[in-house]
């Protein structure tokens, strides 16, 4: 097991001053932290946005404790108009979740998988597929998924089906791409992702396009042990429109500074952009300490790939570096971070924003 563990040039704007701290900064921030945060501190949480009103979700994580006790299965939503966040109902599994994904697909949130954690360290990939009705607060269980997966990256498309890419099972990552639709309530099998299967990946979706980018492999094993290492690569796959199953693969060049491990990150359709920001300089378990032993660190970055220029581009940073995300929240012009890791290590209820010019 792994164990505890441009086409243009856009440029960040100033935003609010730090609400959660009270204060107004001398010089102005590439981004600021909320002027609301979730109840408790949350990590590792599969996040969302839903609703004309435009709410913030958070599903399953790990709390402040970062032990196997900690792993959590609770909910939070968030009003963005009101500045005010409140626990909802939990998802309902008897154990907490780490490392699952949310999609929100007309007006309805799909929350995918996770990983389940046994006292003695164990961890198991869970099959379920909830779907939560914003208007009733209610859940309803769907079709498990084909091939349990956790740590993978959720994509939406079309207002209708969503890929996951690649991610663990149980004892070893899976090239597989799995393709739900939910009209129907069905599992396909999409064309197979040809980079190196990776866990705590990220990527986009934007039109028919989509970009994977950077992840942890298996190189082998080490005295009798699986050796995790950092994935620096990037994928593009371009969807046929016609079947949303065939999918075409090419390598392209790996984002500059080196690979980041669970970045927060989303497709934008308007620019045609896939945006990626924070993210830990290395592989680690889920207490924020690397594989190697040495604790990992947040990144401040912010940048993305544009998909007509084919190329990356450096957008800014935030306004403090973060880790451990399992998505990036677009509510208008406005992007969110919701909750993760700080520079210590420390599991954080903050949410942070920003937003980029055209």
């Amino acid at each position: 097991m792994r164990g505890l563990g441009g086409k243009y040039l856009a440029s960040l704007f100033a935003l609010l001053t730090l609400g959660a701290c009270g204060q107004e900064t001398a010089e102005q921030p590439l981004s600021a932290t909320a002027e609301f945060s979730l109840p408790v501190p949350m990590t590792n949480n599969a996040v969302a946005m839903a609703g004309e009103n435009p709410v913030l979700y958070s599903f399953n994580g790990l709390k402040s404790g970062k032990s196997w006790q900690d792993t959590s299965h609770a909910a939070f939503a968030c009003v963005i108009s009101t500045k005010s966040c409140e626990e909802i109902a939990s998802v309902p599994v008897s154990e907490g979740r780490l490392a699952s994904a949310a999609v929100t697909v007309a007006d309805k949130i799909y929350i995918f998988g996770g990983y389940s954690v046994a006292e003695n360290g164990d961890e198991l990939s869970t099959p379920e597929l909830f779907a939560y009705d914003p208007d009733t607060g209610e859940y309803s269980r769907l079709s498990d998924m084909p091939t349990p997966v956790d740590d993978m990256v959720a994509l939406p498309y079309q207002d209708r089906y969503i890929y996951l890419v690649s991610g663990w099972h149980d004892e070893g990552n899976v090239a597989l791409v799995q393709l739900y639709d939910t009209r129907t309530d069905t599992w396909r099998m999409a064309t197979e992702f040809p980079g190196k299967p990776v866990f705590g990946h990220a990527g986009g979706l934007a039109g028919n396009s989509m970009i994977i980018t950077d992840g942890v492999a298996v190189a082998g094993l080490v005295d009798g042990k699986r050796k995790f290492v950092a994935a620096p690569f990037a994928w593009r796959g371009d969807i046929d429109p016609n079947d949303p199953a065939r999918i075409t693969w090419r390598a392209v060049d790996a984002h500059p500074g080196g690979p980041l491990y669970r970045m927060a990150a989303t497709g934008d359709d308007d620019r045609g952009l896939i945006l990626f920001a924070g993210g830990g300089d290395k592989p680690y378990n889920f207490d924020g300490i690397g594989f190697d032993g040495v604790p990992a660190s947040p990144t401040d970055r912010i940048f993305g790939y544009d998909l007509n220029a084919d190329q990356w581009i450096e957008l800014g940073k935030l306004a403090k570096p973060s880790m451990d995300h399992r998505g990036l929240v677009k509510s208008g012009s406005d992007y969110y971070i919701i909750g993760g890791m700080n520079a210590d290590q420390a599991v954080t209820a903050q949410i942070m924003k920003f937003r980029i010019d055209d």
